[in-house]
């Protein structure tokens, strides 16, 4: 299997993991889900590059993947 499609099937399992912990207003374990991807995904480019001996990677800045944003959006919303 290639690498693309592997990524591909892993974010799709924890993009369902997510809406399903959101689903259950468990913003919380949706946004771990969302690093938790981060990082698997990572370690997969990382072990099929043969590059594990960067592992692991020290992030100087914070960003919001795809899955953070997911999370975010999933959120539901607080009126006042």
């Amino acid at each position: 299997m290639r690498l693309i499609d592997e990524l591909n099937e892993l974010h799709d399992d924890y993009a369902m993991k997510i809406e399903a912990a959101v689903g259950r207003d468990d913003v919380e374990l949706g946004e771990q889900l969302a690093q938790g991807y981060e990082d698997d995904a990572i370690v997969l480019m990382a072990e099929r590059e043969g590059l594990t001996h960067l592992l692991p990677l020290k992030r100087p800045v914070t960003h919001e993947s795809s899955l953070h944003r997911l999370a975010r959006r999933l959120r539901p919303s607080r009126a006042a």
